[in-house]
């Protein structure tokens, strides 16, 4: 295997309530849990009327991340992955908080998809659970966006991310806290509004048992079982009791109980809200806890990483497949690219960034995905698609570094693409997709065996070599590259061949 294994992993989520890191030993496969550290940022409410994160809940969020950093300081990369969910979607000044965020970690922070994100929790609740073959619904409660999946053993079926969450119905229906009946009528009315286009789909008889995964749904639980409102879980009657007994209260101050900590007073009349809203709408009768929950999800992913099980690769390879892509070229294209990385792996675009070889891959895959939609323009509808599209495995930034190369792959070439990329990216992608563009042109015909050559790139100059006589006996290559001598240099790079 090309890369060392690591000791231990670590998985920080930046959720919208709380952020979390969980520490693991990696020992022959195996993991065991050394370390779990929870502060609530609550992050969400940090987001003022224009959807920007306001100074004080980021330096709150800061904080915590130098503290979460100083544990995992001397980590190799490899060994951590840390993700951004709904509030990080949603804010404007993003970019701006994760380039100080990624400064207190010391680590690079992806933005998950809501999707990825249900996809993700599953995998936790999954991996926590002995397996036993009956259809599970799992639902999640976060700060500002609640997941709702379906699945067999570890493999979801269903996924829905909606945006609402215990601190945003918190804050939006019970205004200062205070609690009136009329508010938790209005409040669970636009949770049942939220869920309305999917009752059907996460309906009761589609699956066989409930999992809450999250503070949020542990936190109820715990309430009603202390209480003996409830001997398993949550359960429908327990939740009518609990409501009940919240309806008699006038501010969220007011809710004590031994199983609930003061911190999340504020936030749990809008959890219960969001959970009695489902139950309803969905028919649940009851619900088990479980401790899996995304950062777990996330250890799971970063396992398969590791040991060459990249979710990824099968799902460029899945959604190459669903597009009808010719795979036969797409493969003679990733030999090439691959030959190429070979001579090239020298140059700071391959040697220090790792992983620039599986993004040309996964380019490969996906690179003719729009000819479904159009074959005028088809480069552009890929680079859609792949941007946009809910994609497994794959964060944001993933999907926008993917697109860009599959969007260089022919015609114009402009650097200017990639000005919005994060480092190292920015640096590295207009030579990824040099690399990319040349393979797809020496298979442009599409029977072409690939030729013996050379390449070097040194700076912004990029020297290929064949043999005289191999250029002779294809014209049209050669033409197709004097034509890219043309589309390079506008670019300021200059190709010789």
């Amino acid at each position: 295997m090309p890369h060392q294994i690591p000791n231990s992993v670590a998985a920080v989520d930046l959720g919208s309530n709380s952020f979390h890191m969980i520490i693991c030993s990696l020992k022959d496969g195996k993991l065991q849990v050394l370390d779990r550290l929870k502060e609530m940022v609550r992050l969400a409410a940090g987001l003022d009327h224009n959807r920007n994160l306001d100074p004080a809940t980021q330096e709150r969020a800061l904080m915590c991340l130098e503290r979460f950093g100083q544990r995992i300081r001397n980590f190799p990369p490899n060994s951590v992955s840390v993700v951004g969910t709904n509030t990080l979607r949603l804010a404007k000044n993003a970019q701006q908080f994760i380039g100080k965020a990624e400064k207190a970690l010391g680590y690079p922070i992806h933005i998950i998809s809501g999707i990825e994100e249900a996809r993700l929790i599953y995998q936790g609740v999954a991996h926590s659970l002995a397996g036993n073959g009956s259809n599970r619904f799992v639902m999640d409660i976060g700060g500002s966006s609640t997941e709702y999946i379906i699945g067999q053993q570890d493999i979801p079926h269903a996924k829905e991310s909606l945006n609402m969450g215990c601190v945003t119905i918190s804050q939006n229906f019970f205004k200062k806290g205070k609690i009136s009946r009329k508010a938790f009528k209005k409040a669970t009315l636009f949770a049942e509004q939220q869920l309305e286009p999917f009752q059907g789909k996460f309906n009761s008889r589609h699956w066989e048992e409930a999992i809450g995964a999250s503070g949020s749904l542990k936190a109820i639980s715990n309430v009603l079982q202390t209480l003996g409102w409830s001997d398993n879980g949550i359960t429908m009657s327990g939740l009518e009791q609990l409501v009940g007994h919240l309806l008699k209260l006038t501010h969220t101050e007011q809710i004590i109980f031994p199983a609930l900590s003061v911190e999340r007073r504020p936030v749990f009349i809008g959890a219960v809200v969001i959970v009695y809203a489902s139950f309803k709408s969905l028919n649940i009768e009851q619900m088990t806890v479980s401790d899996g929950a995304l950062r777990e999800g996330l250890i799971y992913d970063l396992l398969g990483r590791i040991y060459d099980h990249d979710i990824r690769s099968q799902t460029s390879r899945m959604i190459a497949e669903r597009y009808h892509s010719d795979k036969k070229h797409s493969e003679q294209v990733k030999e090439t690219v691959r030959y190429m990385v070979q001579q090239l792996d020298e140059h700071p675009c391959f040697k220090e960034q790792s992983d620039s070889l599986q993004f040309l891959e996964w380019a490969a895959d996906l690179h003719e995905i729009g000819f479904e939609i159009a074959h005028s323009q088809y480069h552009k509808h890929s680079a859609y698609i792949i941007e946009n599209g809910d994609l497994a495995g794959f964060s944001k930034q993933d999907q926008l570094v993917l697109s860009r190369l599959v969007r260089s792959q022919r015609k114009k070439f402009c650097t200017e693409r990639f000005d919005d990329l994060p480092m190292p990216w920015r640096q590295n992608a207009p030579v990824m997709a040099i690399v990319f563009r040349l393979a797809t042109l020496l298979h442009r015909n599409r029977h072409n065996s690939r030729p013996e050559f050379t390449i070097s790139i040194d700076q912004n100059q990029v020297a290929l070599k064949f043999s005289s006589q191999w250029l002779t006996e294809s014209p049209l290559t050669q033409a197709d590259l004097e034509q890219e001598v043309s589309y390079l240099k506008e670019a300021k790079f200059n190709l010789i061949f």
